[in-house]
Order: C-alpha cells, then structure tokens, then sequence
C-alpha cells in the first residue's frame, strides 16, 4: 500500500508560477501548508502572485527565471536550497506554443518552443533530482505534457513535438528513479484545452527569436483554433490543479484530466499496431475542427 503523500510544511518549486496551472498550483500548495519558490519569465505578474500569496500568510519567494537556461535554472534550485533547505515537490510547468502547417515553422519557432516546452523540462530536472535524491526524503517532480504528447493533431507539428518529448522524458525518468530510490518519483500531466494563457504565450518570446515575416495563412487560422478551443474549455486551471495534487498525493503518474481523450489515443495505438497510417485525431472531436 503506497503511503500518500504528504504536503504540510513541505517546499513546492514552480515554474510558470505566475498564471494558470503555475498559479493554480500555488495556491493549492499554499492551501496544503506547503512554503513556495516561484518561478516566471513575467516578473510583474510573479511579484503579484508572491504578494498575493504572502498576503494570505504563505511562505513563498519569487525568482525571475527562463527556463530555457540552464544556469537560471540552477540558480533557482539554489536560491530554494538557501531559502528553506529542501525541494519536496517541483512543477516543471513553463510552457509556450505555436502552430501552423509544420514546414512554415521557422527556426525561431523551433527554438522557442523547445527552449521552454523541453529544455525548460530537463533543466529542472536535471537542477533538481540530485538534491531530492540527496534529501533522504519523499519528493515528487510533476512536468506539464499536453494530451499533444499522446497524439499529433494537425498544424500543431512543433507543439506536438515538444510534448511528445516531455512525455518520453518523464516516462524515462519514472523508470530511472525506481532503479535507484523508493523515496523521489514523478508524474506526467497531460491536459486538453483549459482557459490558461498558453494562447497568448506569444507575448513572452524573446525579442531575438520573434518571427521577421507576417504569420502565414495555416498559422493564423491555427491560432484562431486554439483561441477558441481554450475559450470552450470545460475544466479551469484550479481544477487541474486539484486533480494533479490528488494524483501527487496517491503516487499516481499518469494525470489525464480529460478522459474524453482516451478514444483518440486509442485510435492512435491502433494505428501504430496495426500498421495503418495515421487517423486524424481530431476525427473523434468534431467540436474542435469547426470552424468559428
């Protein structure tokens, strides 16, 4: 029987802290007694969570971070380390996306997005494992996939892509620490469309990667897809939230918050296996193809 895990007084690390699931999740961890280190690119917006939260009697500090350096990502783990000790629960959360037909993504697109979605991924966790690992306590890292890590919807290629990686990555590193420890385990969340501000996420591209060229007519009508796709979302970000706590506290590591997906991943593991081409995943989701 699995000893549930337990949140009191415990450190919570976030990335991507400062809206959405980051924020949702620091409020549910504030909730359970837990003492915070936030993380965000947006460093008004982290100031104002950390505010809020402190407000509300939290421990919690904020350190401005970009994921995709792996130096700042050290300092982060550091700056953890300094301020309480330990680092029992890490969200490698961050996340950015584009779309379009996939041969008109641009190198910058490529470099974003897998800067943030995949780097940002393995940077944490390579910053963090040794010192949870080093602890001799229970400690869990739950890294933010997409349900576009267990299918490729059409004009998503480099969102897909990274999240594909972010699953073969967690799915790795679960079998890596039952090698070695009973003590640090992971999770992979894989949400469908929730009202976030990852359709906005635009905003937060660095100047140098930002895209010389008007966006193409397939990354346009892309874009508006996922606007409204994130606009009709049925579960909100505290929602998620608590079922990823909960999947936390059971040792659970699949987190599939829309199970009205699983049809389209079945239909996408009959492909593999019967050797057919690939099947539209969007064929079982009419809803989300029509237009607006």
């Amino acid at each position: 029987m699995t000893v549930p895990f337990e949140f009191d007084g415990r450190v919570a690390v976030i990335t991507g802290a400062a809206s959405g699931f980051g924020r949702a999740f620091a409020q549910h961890a504030a909730a359970l007694g837990m003492k915070l280190v936030l993380a965000d690119l947006d460093e008004a917006q982290l100031d104002a969570a950390v505010a809020a939260l402190r407000e509300n009697g939290t421990q919690a500090i904020g350190v401005r971070t970009d994921v995709r350096d792996p130096a700042q990502v050290d300092v982060l783990a550091q700056t953890a380390r300094d301020a309480y000790g330990k680092a029992h629960l890490l969200f490698n959360n961050a996340g950015v996306g584009t779309g379009g037909f996939v041969w008109e993504s641009s190198a910058q697109d490529w470099e974003w997005v897998f800067g943030v979605n995949v780097m940002g991924v393995a940077n944490g966790v390579r910053s963090f494992t040794p010192m949870m690992l080093a602890q001799g306590e229970r400690a869990h890292i739950v890294n933010t996939a997409s349900v576009a890590g267990l299918l490729s919807p059409p004009a998503m290629g480099v969102y897909n892509a990274s999240k594909h990686a972010v699953v073969a990555l967690t799915e790795t590193l679960y079998h890596d620490l039952k090698n070695v420890t009973d003590l640090v385990s992971c999770s992979l969340l894989c949400p469908a469309f929730v009202p976030t501000g990852i359709a906005n996420a635009e905003r937060s591209r660095p100047d140098h990667l930002r895209n010389a060229v008007p966006p193409t007519r397939s990354q346009q009508a892309a874009d508006l897809q996922l606007q409204r796709a994130v606009r009709s979302g049925k579960l909100t970000p505290d929602d998620v939230a608590k079922a990823t706590f909960d999947a936390v506290r059971e040792g659970r590591f699949y987190v599939l918050t829309h199970p009205a997906i699983l049809p389209s991943v079945k239909l996408r593991h009959e492909d593999i296996e019967t050797q057919r081409n690939p099947v539209d995943p969007l064929s079982l989701k009419p809803d989300v193809k029509k237009p607006s």
